[in-house]
């Protein structure tokens, strides 16, 4: 798979972040599994490394990378930790925004210093009541001269605590099309973060809630053109969100791997090592293979990506499949693992709590079936990928033309 679709410059980035999530990220697992909380400190170190301009052009500051790049970014944290790769992701659908949407001058504002891991960006489109129906949002901004005053609440925002400026899409009239996107930044007058509620994985990681009581928005914090904050949420959601998750679920499903088969090695059983019982064996085997099916899916849909090919229906599938497998294989290293995975000083329960919180987001498995479903019928619109596929096809091209991966 390497030699198809990773160059030269992908493998040395590679290479790169495992070693950085080796000696930074996994020494603090166990902290942050400790503590349940968002990891501030850490989530600013892995932002400097740059890793957060990986889609971003060079002349932002950005690596001009792409999205098989930003895969291999978030897969490796995550094999360190779901929470990490998380935190990269979610703010990879803050930069997703401003790429599309925003002005020039948001972008220069803005996409350099993301670039640098100055600034961490969020998106916050869900709400309690409408969940993942985007369409059916309540909270509503209002219109007052040069600006906007926005009052709600969402929830489940990636990066809540750790973010710095946050792309809100509110209502500001009627309908699918009554949508708009905004940037709210940390400090302005009328927004609040919720106290963190302790989560069930990705300790480390934060997704919580986002306050709006009258907050003011000058217009020119607007993203897009009013009525376009559905087409700012859906393609974050479904060209960034998926292939994000994605990812993440491919770290960790690596990881789930190489502990399974390190726990078999050097466990015995009846005078042999655990992992000479067919039965063991063969469990193994299906993680392997579940884990080559979803890492395949999941490469090859960043690749078309990267190229802007209509790739709707390949990030939908890399999704279904990428973390439905991981579930699979996570309970079924804990049962190998037995009263041993049960244990918190081992990894097996965290990485099955991890995953289960991939689930949900930019869409669960049966959205994504239904979705597939539509293609097949020709229910479907037009795809996402090729709406944006010019924009997307200028950073890769930049990316070829400069192949240095930065230090």
């Amino acid at each position: 798979m390497d030699a198809y679709f990773l160059t030269k410059q992908h493998r040395i980035l590679r290479e790169r972040v495992r070693d950085f999530a080796e000696r930074e990220v996994r020494p603090r697992v166990a902290e942050m599994e400790a503590e349940r909380r968002v990891h501030h400190g850490l989530s600013r170190r892995i932002a400097q490394q740059g890793w957060l301009g990986a889609t971003i052009p060079r002349e932002y500051g950005g690596m001009g990378a792409g999205h098989v790049a930003k895969t291999v970014i978030v897969e490796e944290l995550a094999r360190a930790s779901g929470a990490m790769g998380a935190m990269v992701q979610a703010s990879q659908l803050g930069v997703a925004k401003l790429l599309h949407f925003g002005t020039g001058e948001q972008k220069r504002r803005w996409l350099p210093r993301v670039a640098a891991g100055e600034v961490l960006p969020t998106i916050a489109v869900t709400e309690h009541e409408s969940g993942g129906h985007v369409a059916g949002m309540l909270a509503t901004a209002v219109r007052d001269g040069d600006s906007y005053v926005l009052t709600g609440r969402k929830v489940y925002v990636g990066n809540s605590h750790v973010g710095d400026v946050h792309g809100v899409v509110a209502r500001t009239g009627p309908g699918p099309r009554g949508l708009t996107a905004f940037l709210v930044e940390n400090g302005q007058g009328g927004f609040a973060v919720a106290e963190q509620e302790p989560a069930l994985g990705l300790h480390g990681f934060s997704f919580g809630e986002l306050v709006f009581t009258g907050c003011r928005i000058p217009v020119e914090n607007r993203i897009g053109r009013e009525g376009e904050g559905l087409k700012v949420a859906y393609s974050s959601s479904i060209l960034y969100g998926r292939a994000n998750l994605t990812a993440v679920a491919l770290g960790v499903h690596q990881a789930i791997l190489e502990d399974t088969v390190r726990f078999c090695a050097e466990r015995e059983r009846y005078g042999r090592p655990l992992h000479e019982q067919p039965v063991v064996r063969d469990r193994i085997g299906r993680i392997t293979s579940r884990l080559m099916t979803a890492r395949l899916a999941a490469y090859h849909a960043v690749h078309l990506l990267d190229r802007g090919l209509d790739c709707d229906a390949e990030l939908m599938n890399a999704k279904l499949i990428g973390v439905d497998s991981a579930v699979d294989s996570a309970r079924e290293a804990l049962e190998i693992q037995a009263a041993a995975g049960l244990l918190t000083s081992r990894p097996a329960g965290r990485h099955l709590r991890d995953v289960l919180h991939l689930f949900a987001p930019a869409g669960t498995s049966d959205v994504q079936r239904l979705r597939l479903a539509q293609m097949s019928m020709g229910l479907a619109g037009e795809p996402w990928s090729r709406q944006l596929s010019p924009a997307v096809r200028g950073v890769v091209r930049r990316e070829q033309e400069e192949t240095a991966v930065p230090a």
